[in-house]
């Protein structure tokens, strides 16, 4: 018995150890080359280096890489819903994941602007302000005045395509996108005009 205590106990000192020295593990430095070469399959909706393509397609330039990683294993996994970058994404490992957001986050996006000047004061309002009658709390908060966004938390706004981000504003609020409890209760609070004018704005942040 005294035997059989000492062993386990030898167990679960090792095991400790061993999860010690994992945690303790440096994680894998991104491969920029290796995520450009990655990318390639990519240029064809986001362009070479996730610049301004298609105002339907997201600019990927100068993104924050943590959040580029949690979208493409919220595509893999299903959670956030795209037939086509579901499946792309699926093809994807971790490795490749870590790199191709490293890639595009160190490229810069080219400025956006604005393109409705009659809505631009509401957009600026909602942005900056919010809505208080409405509850609705101004974008800046977690964005950042100038749309940069905080990484690991909230994602670089600033200069994304008017259309993109009005489509996204428009699937939280209707539940066509669920990976966000807190963007669908924002979305959930806005009329279209109040979308289409603070994408409007965001698109000319910088």
């Amino acid at each position: 018995m005294k035997a059989r205590s000492l062993l386990l106990g030898a167990l679960a000192v090792l095991s400790h150890a061993a999860l010690a020295a994992t945690a303790a593990a440096p994680a894998a430095k991104p491969d920029l080359a290796k995520g450009q070469a990655t990318a390639q399959v990519c240029a064809a909706c986001h362009t070479a280096d996730g610049s301004r393509g298609s105002p339907a397609n997201p600019i990927l330039a100068g993104q924050h890489p943590e959040y580029l990683q949690k979208q493409l294993q919220e595509f893999k996994s299903g959670k956030r819903n795209s037939p086509v970058m579901t499946g792309f994404a699926g093809t994807l490992s971790d490795d490749d994941i870590r790199n191709l957001a490293a890639f595009y986050a160190s490229k810069s996006a080219k400025p956006g602007f604005a393109k409705n000047k009659g809505s631009i004061k509401l957009g600026e309002k909602i942005y900056r302000v919010g809505i208080a009658e409405k509850a609705l709390p101004a974008c800046a908060g977690c964005h950042s005045p100038n749309g940069a966004g905080i990484p690991a938390q909230y994602p670089r706004i600033g200069g994304q395509h008017g259309d993109y981000t009005e489509a996204q504003l428009v699937a939280f609020r209707g539940g066509a996108r669920a990976n966000s409890v807190q963007m669908t209760t924002i979305a959930a609070k806005m009329s279209d005009v109040e979308v289409k004018a603070v994408a409007d704005y965001i698109a000319g942040l910088r």
